[in-house]
């Protein structure tokens, strides 16, 4: 069992939570939920001790194992995948690598021997002689190929990096596993696979994520740090917003009777005090006033983009006709006689088998590559705009953000484009920062404002939500949601995915698959 006793993070005057108390208990998996800058990471790094709190302590069994999810991808280039992933456990692999280094000894004592002999009895007792074919379970599991197990990390690409660190920090069975954002960059099927290892997961789980449908499906509890403070919830993402809002709504709902009761009481002191018979009735009802006091509703560290795409003009039955569009990058064959016709209404989710295959076809709907063949055909009255998933080209100057978006606006007027920016959760001096500075989420929310103030009625995006916060995620699936035009669209949020799309193209290998289903009735299908 993890507990933390009064734990307090101050950086200088700010501080992020105070006075926290929570026992994370075994075979529960808990969602560590908050707006950016609320302070999630950073209490995973105190939980982890990466981190020592300003006050207070946190506590486990001597005998328990904590594993953390790492997150610099490169930091193991000089070990094989399958070392990288034993790492996950710390003693287990200081003692395969102790036992190596005595055995090869060319002057192997007595002395050694006995030593020898200790490492393998603790060796033993940690599973040490499953450590590879456990290892190697996992790695085949995240679809990592046996024969790159024994490769060195820096010969592997980044994207199998990062499902390396994900089995290291799985390795061993841990009594206590902390997992900051570990859908990030993952494939649908890798995410799918960590759902069910989580679900099945007997000991302790404390996770970061902005997957709503992730939190749903493994989360027992939600820690919510807000106010200040770390609340935690029984259930999933779900239940905790219900019982938020309601709880929420109760508490305005009881400071408007309170309100209604302080007013009533004001107008009969301000009428009546100066009246004699009166006096003692007046004297009472301000003795009562002064007991009524309002239950503060602090202002959550939530805050909402307003995010609201209106297309200047309605398509027309014309669309969008894709014919046996192919592409072959580094003498990779991507695309391979790729075709499709849009039709009105449309709101397509894009799915492959090879994760390049989507942005390089949209890269070229957008008019950013060539194909090696084939043909694209717009309609008429069809105007696009791209949401590109490496926007860091745009941001290539030292612009601020509001004359960055005025090159975008057809209403150059600064007040303008500082009013937009400002639902945009860019106010005040926040629109003045620099583009080139800015952050992943800042940079979503500058390209989601460059689309909506384009009128487009055929919107393209791929992978929209990473960087971005619940919150801004929300809003921008409700925007999609509400969207009168057509959209093209790819994202690893399986909620957004799901309650947008009401068409599936799959580019697999050797075919297209073409349904116009929900993303939910395809998976059931494929």
């Amino acid at each position: 069992m993890l507990t933390t006793s009064g734990v307090t993070i101050r950086f200088g005057k700010r501080t992020l939570f105070e006075d926290v108390n929570i026992k994370f208990n075994k075979g529960c998996c808990y969602g560590i939920i908050g707006a950016n800058g609320a302070g999630k990471s950073t209490f995973l790094k105190v939980l982890s001790g990466e981190l020592e709190p300003s006050k207070g302590e946190v506590s486990k069994e001597k005998t328990e194992r904590l594993s953390v999810l790492k997150q610099d991808h490169f930091a193991f280039e000089e070990y094989t995948v399958m070392d990288t992933v034993i790492m996950g456990n710390n003693e287990l692999y200081s003692i395969m690598k102790e036992k190596e280094a005595i055995y090869a000894k060319p002057d192997f004592s007595e002395e050694d021997g006995m030593k020898a002999a200790k490492l393998e009895e603790r060796f033993a007792e940690l599973d040490g002689w499953n450590a590879e074919s456990d290892a190697a379970v996992l790695l085949n599991d995240l679809e990592i190929e046996p024969e790159k197990h024994y490769k060195m990390m820096s010969d592997i690409e980044p994207k199998e990096k990062v499902k390396v660190l994900l089995a290291q920090a799985l390795f061993g069975n841990p009594d206590i596993l902390l997992l900051d954002e570990p859908t990030n960059d993952l494939d649908l099927k890798s995410i799918n696979w960590l759902e069910e290892f989580l679900i099945n997961f007997e000991n302790t789980v404390i996770v970061v994520s902005h997957d709503r449908y992730f939190l749903n499906k493994v989360c027992t509890h939600i820690a919510d740090v807000d106010f200040g403070k770390i609340k935690v919830y029984p259930g999933n993402y779900d239940f905790w917003y219900e019982s938020s809002q309601l709880a929420l709504k109760q508490m305005k709902e009881a400071n408007k009777k309170k309100e209604e009761k302080i007013k009533e009481l004001q107008e009969f002191i301000a009428r009546f005090s100066a009246n004699a018979s009166k006096s003692k009735q007046a004297t009472s009802r301000k003795k009562s006033l002064e007991k009524i006091e309002l239950d503060e509703i602090r202002p959550s560290n939530r805050r909402y983009p307003y995010i609201d795409f209106k297309p200047d003009r309605e398509p027309g039955k014309d669309i969008l006709e894709v014919r046996n569009i192919s592409k072959t990058i580094n003498g990779e064959k991507i695309l391979d006689k790729v075709s499709f016709v849009v039709k009105p209404n449309d709101k397509i989710a894009f799915l492959a088998d090879n994760e390049n295959a989507k942005t390089v076809l949209f890269q070229i709907l957008a008019g950013e590559l060539e194909p090696d063949s084939g043909t694209i055909k717009y309609g008429a009255t069809i105007t696009t705009n791209y949401f590109p998933k490496d926007n860091n080209y745009l941001f290539e100057s030292d612009l601020s953000i509001t004359d960055w978006l005025r090159g975008y606006s057809k209403d150059p007027d600064e007040t303008y484009v500082r009013s937009f920016l400002g639902r945009m959760l860019f106010s005040g001096e926040e629109a003045l920062k620099k583009v080139n500075v800015l952050s992943g989420g800042e940079k979503v929310r500058c390209v989601l404002s460059k689309m909506m103030l384009s009128g487009a009625n055929l919107l393209i995006f791929d992978e929209p939500t990473n960087h971005l916060d619940m919150e801004s995620i929300t809003a921008l699936n409700e925007g999609l949601e509400k969207y009168k035009g057509i959209l093209l669209f790819t994202s690893h949020d399986h909620q957004l995915t799901q309650t947008v799309a009401n068409r599936i193209i799959d580019i697999k290998q050797d075919r297209v698959v073409d349904r116009e289903v929900t993303y939910d009735e395809y998976l059931e299908i494929d």
